[in-house]
Order: C-alpha cells, then sequence, then structure tokens
C-alpha cells in the first residue's frame, strides 16, 4: 500500500551552525530566536566564567573544569572539545528530548565540533558561516575587546585553517556586517528547502 504523500511526517533535522571565531554564530543564534521559530537551541557547557553580557543557561551553561571533567566521565557529553583553553561540549539529553518531541535541533559548534556531529550523526545539516572578508574579521575580533593582539592574531590563523575544511559542510552563508538578517533569511530558508526534500534525512543519536 503506498504512502499518502500528504500525511507524510516530518523528520526533525540536527541543524549545526559552525565557522571561525569572530563570523557572529551567537547574533545569528540571537536573531533567530527574536523570530519566535519553534526550534531547540541547544546551550553549550563551558568550562569558563561568563563574559560581559553573556547569561548562564542563555548562551552557555558555565561549569567548572572539575564539573566538565566529571560530565564526560559520566559520558554526559555528545561531544566535546578543547578550544583556545576552554572546554565545550553538548549534552546529550538536551538533544535527545528535543528529538522526542520531534522539535528541529539548532547547535552552535567550533568546526571540530561539527565535524565530530558529522561522525555521530551523518544526516545532521551543517552550515559554515563566514565573514564577508579576513579584514572584516579581524575588526570584529578587535571590536570584542576581550582577548590581546596575540590572542587575536592565533585566532585568524586557527581561522586560516578552518576555512580549508569548507567542504566538510553542506552549505556556506557569508554573515554580512550590518545585515545578520541576510545570514538568518538564508539558515531559515536552508532549513524549509531540507524539510521538503523527498528523501528525509534521519538522524539517529
Amino acid at each position: 500500500m503506498k504512502s499518502d504523500p500528504y500525511l507524510r511526517m516530518q523528520e526533525p533535522l540536527l541543524i549545526v551552525i559552525s565557522g571561525p571565531s569572530g563570523v557572529g554564530k551567537d547574533t545569528i543564534l540571537q536573531q533567530l530566536k527574536k523570530r519566535n521559530v519553534t526550534f531547540h537551541f541547544v546551550v553549550t557547557v563551558a568550562s569558563r566564567s561568563a563574559r560581559p553580557g553573556e547569561v548562564d543557561g542563555v548562551d552557555y551553561n558555565f561549569v567548572t573544569e572539575t564539573e566538565f571533567k566529571r560530565m564526560i566521565e559520566d559520558d554526559e557529553l555528545l561531544e566535546y572539545a578543547r578550544v583556545y583553553r576552554e572546554h565545550k561540549g553538548v549534552p546529550k539529553d538536551q538533544v535527545r528530548q528535543a528529538f522526542s518531541s520531534g522539535k528541529d535541533v539548532i547547535m552552535r559548534l567550533d568546526v571540530q565540533g561539527a565535524a565530530r556531529i558529522r561522525q555521530l550523526a551523518p544526516e545532521a545539516v551543517l552550515v559554515f558561516i563566514v565573514a564577508g572578508s579576513e579584514e572584516e574579521l579581524i575588526r570584529r575580533l578587535r571590536a570584542r575587546r576581550t582577548e590581546s593582539p596575540e590572542a587575536i592574531d592565533t585566532r585568524v590563523a586557527t581561522a586560516r585553517q578552518e576555512l580549508q575544511r569548507i567542504g566538510e559542510f553542506d552549505y556556506c552563508l557569508v554573515n554580512p556586517q550590518g545585515n545578520v538578517d541576510a545570514a538568518v533569511d538564508g539558515i531559515l530558508a536552508i532549513i524549509s528547502a531540507e524539510h521538503a526534500r523527498v528523501q528525509q534525512r534521519q538522524v539517529r543519536l
């Protein structure tokens, strides 16, 4: 018996927003939330203190290095990595609970974290975000006023290496300076197109 296309179930998507430091991943997520979309936004665990303006439980779940190591030992993290002298990780339960409710899941990860998710869930949708140019990226990093000139040089060098891995992603979007809505519109268009696929992605974690 043939299935009725009008009754076709939509599979929840796992969307990973990634890219070099300073391209505006956090800003994109903030604007997505303001659109009142029904996604589940994963709150990453970070082993550092909050920066000015960051809110615990909203931007990240901030924990001590000791607590982070305990979470690793207890197998509570889907993936984790050490980036710029701090650990970041994705809680397993948070993602699985969202999937069980049928919601699309969006997570923000660095490039190596995105690669790890690709290994765990080949059907995840990986979106690589870039700035308009390297000069623009440097201006953004300097404007944050959170790192020394040496730390910024390290981030720029890392960004050059990460750009070489763009072929590991499904999509690439430019986040233009002063026009984050263009990047947000692009992500929503990608999600809409993915849900319209005849062969739905089926993520199993």
